[in-house]
């Protein structure tokens, strides 16, 4: 195998199939990256137990600068021994030249390394997925989507389906839901084209979060296919992998409240100000608690924290209707889930002392809902 590309361009790729690649894994061979290079252009692929990432440089892509002279196959490791070499080279482009089976050159300029390749017939093949059945989203909707709900997924491994988002398709409507049984985040989008699909999956959170890294903004659209234990989520050039949990989601629906006691509609970034100001406080104390009171038309935030001190806060409000309540709470959990809306209105909805609070979009209060579990507190 022999091949001579543009550094720039291939760095973005490798960076793309880095991310799947696991330093610790179990097995060597996948410690490192499988390179093949064919007549049409080079194939780039990473992969850990969980995801897979294949990309491709196209020999017709002009900023790439490949050239093929021999056609073959390597898998080069430590993946981020090579990505160092890469990046360190002296010259726009460098070759990359396997001799003696896996002995393998890589120059550029006057520099020269050698380093030892491994067998790329040894390196696990990736899940073949039927694409058949699949369907398409808009890529900064999936984005956002996994931003907004990601943040409810459990990082205890007691509970392995916990970790995951939950994602279901009927009736041409995409319902995305997370919890670590403290908190809850569900969105609901309508998907174009799924009105035949019916899907009941859990994947894997942290999954999600390395596919926002490679999704890059100029991107409109991203092809989903859905198989037994996998997902592939695929662009023009790059397919990503990933296995999906096996077990049963808990029924959620259940534990989102269908009334409430108390509604307050105000400024999301009103409020997170607030809670982010008391959470100085509580941050600094024993227990991490932030205290929310609607009382005489009036929500007050307070923050005590005997060891340091207290603060007290009127937040600015739209409209308050129902009963006096007071809520005590993690102020980690109420700031992620506001830092989710944006710079958009939002209605809190109060049950009890001791119930799950909602927060909702002001409008579209069925498209995106957060729930947050209150803390028992002694006073």
């Amino acid at each position: 195998m022999k091949f001579t590309v543009n550094r720039s361009a291939f760095l973005k790729k490798l960076k793309d199939v880095q991310l799947a690649v696991s330093s610790r894994s179990t097995i060597p061979i996948l410690t490192g990256i499988k390179l093949i290079a064919s007549e049409d252009g080079l194939q780039l692929t990473g992969s850990n137990s969980d995801i897979s990432i294949e990309t491709f440089v196209r020999k017709s892509d002009e900023q790439s600068g490949l050239t093929i002279e021999e056609e073959g196959q390597i898998v080069l490791q430590p993946a981020r021994f090579f990505s160092d070499i890469v990046n360190k080279l002296p010259d726009e482009t460098f070759t990359v030249e396997v001799k003696d089976r896996v002995q393998t050159a890589i120059t550029s300029a006057s520099s020269s390394f050698i380093i030892n390749g491994l067998d790329a017939a040894n390196y696990p093949h990736l899940p073949e997925i039927d694409t058949t059945q699949s369907f398409t989203l808009p890529v900064n909707l999936l984005k956002k989507i996994i931003k907004q709900t990601v943040i409810a997924v459990s990082t205890h491994e007691s509970r392995p389906i916990l970790t995951g988002i939950h994602l279901t398709i009927n009736d041409g409507k995409l319902k995305a839901v997370a919890t670590d049984s403290h908190r809850l985040s569900q969105r609901v989008i309508p998907v174009e084209g799924t009105e035949s699909l019916s899907y009941n999956l859990v994947i894997p959170g942290k999954s999600l979060q390395e596919l926002t890294r490679l999704l890059d903004d100029s991107l409109d659209e991203i092809e989903v296919a859905i198989a037994e234990n996998q997902i592939l989520f695929k662009t023009e050039d790059t397919l990503f992998y990933s296995r999906l949990l096996e077990g049963n989601y808990p029924d959620t629906d259940r534990l989102i409240p269908d009334s409430s006691a108390t509604e307050v509609t105000l400024e999301a970034q009103i409020l997170l100000g607030a809670v982010e100001r008391a959470s100085l406080l509580s941050h600094e104390g024993k227990n991490n608690v932030v205290k929310l009171s609607v009382k005489d038309d009036t929500v007050e935030i307070t923050g005590n924290s005997p060891e340091v001190g207290r603060v007290n806060e009127q937040v600015t409000t739209q409209s308050i209707s129902g009963e006096e309540m007071e809520i005590s709470f993690n102020p980690d959990y109420l700031k992620a889930a506001l830092t989710t809306f944006g710079p958009v209105d939002i209605t809190l909805k109060l049950i009890s002392t001791l119930r799950p609070f909602v927060l909702v979009p002001s409008e579209d209060k069925n498209e995106f809902i957060q729930l947050i579990t209150p803390i028992r507190t002694s006073t």
